[in-house]
This record gives structure tokens, C-alpha cells and sequence, in this order.
């Protein structure tokens, strides 16, 4: 069916609490079904890097972003545009290695964690946003770019800051030969 010329395009947005508090529930229905946080981080880690691959379609229509030329472009604009546009915050981000491949991005406020305190003592070992990781390593994957992308240290669990490593996983490629 064809939409009528006049009609302009809807954009659906859900609250931000929705969200939040429905990712709790898929956090606590998963820590059900499951008994060991090995397990739950996996899937967390899974469903997020399937989000991820469909993710990157929509951020590279969305924000017209140009090629980066560099890991730490590319983790620039994950901080700056990226989690920006889909989170509403912006982490900060700091080159952790000499050769340039790994970055950590810092969250003062992560806001997946807007309604929770703490981590049961018996769930310890739970990286509850680990779907955040899951969509960082899917949405770079769809755009070539190997990574880990894993947690590095989570105010959940005591830390002062929640913080994402991001280790790219191939040397850039030089491109001495280009097409004219």
C-alpha cells in the first residue's frame, strides 16, 4: 500500500522509564530461566549483538554520519552520536593502549540502571547492561570492525563509574590503492 502524499511519516517513541523498566524485566525473567550469571550475561550479550546488526541500518540513515578514518573516530562518534541518540547520554571516551585500538567508554549516569540499586549478593557476578555490549559489538561488526567489547568496571557493582572496553580487533588497512 502506498502512503497518501500529504500524510507525514509517524516517529514512535517510547518513554524512556518504559524502556528501562521493561529491560529490568527482561533482566530479572533471564536470571530466572537461568542459574548461573555466565549464562545470562551470554544472552544478554547475544540479544544485544542482534539488535546491533539491525541497530547500524538505522544510526547511519539517521545521523548521516561520515566514514570514520580511525578507531578513535569511530569511538567518537559511538560516544558522541550514538549513545547520544539512543540513550540520551554521552560517555566519555579515553584511548587505554599505545597502539591505538582500545578505548573505554565512560558513563557517569548510565540509564539502564535508572531504577535499580544493587545487585543481589547471590547474582555477583551479573553484568546487568551486558546488552550494551552485545549492540556495540554487532553494530561495528555490520561495519567490518572486529571488536571485544566487554565491561570494565560498573557502578552496580561498587565502581564510581560504569565503564565499556572496546578492543578492535584488526589493524586498519592501509588503502594505498584506491579506485578513481
Amino acid at each position: 500500500m502506498s502512503r497518501s502524499p500529504g500524510r507525514k511519516q509517524e516517529n514512535h517513541k517510547i518513554s524512556r522509564e518504559l524502556f528501562v523498566l521493561t529491560y529490568g524485566a527482561l533482566v530479572a525473567q533471564l536470571c530466572k530461566d537461568y542459574e548461573k550469571d555466565e549464562d545470562v550475561n551470554a544472552c544478554l550479550d547475544r540479544m544485544g549483538y542482534s539488535i546491533g546488526i539491525r541497530l547500524i541500518d538505522d544510526f547511519l540513515a539517521r545521523s548521516a554520519v561520515k566514514r570514520c578514518r580511525s578507531y578513535s573516530e569511530t569511538a567518537d562518534m559511538i560516544a558522541q552520536v550514538a549513545f547520544k541518540m539512543y540513550l540520551g547520554v554521552t560517555p566519555s571516551v579515553n584511548c587505554s593502549s599505545a597502539t591505538g585500538n582500545e578505548f573505554s567508554l565512560i558513563l557517569d549516569k548510565n540509564p539502564l540502571v535508572d531504577f535499580v540499586e544493587e545487585l543481589p549478593a547471590e547474582r555477583a557476578s551479573l553484568c546487568y547492561c551486558n546488552l550494551l555490549c552485545g549492540v556495540i559489538r554487532g553494530a561495528l561488526e555490520m561495519v567490518h570492525l572486529a571488536a571485544e567489547v566487554t565491561f570494565l568496571q560498573d557502578r552496580l557493582k561498587g565502581d564510581a563509574v560504569t565503564e565499556i572496553g572496546i578492543t578492535f580487533l584488526r589493524k586498519p588497512e592501509d588503502r594505498k590503492h584506491r579506485r578513481n
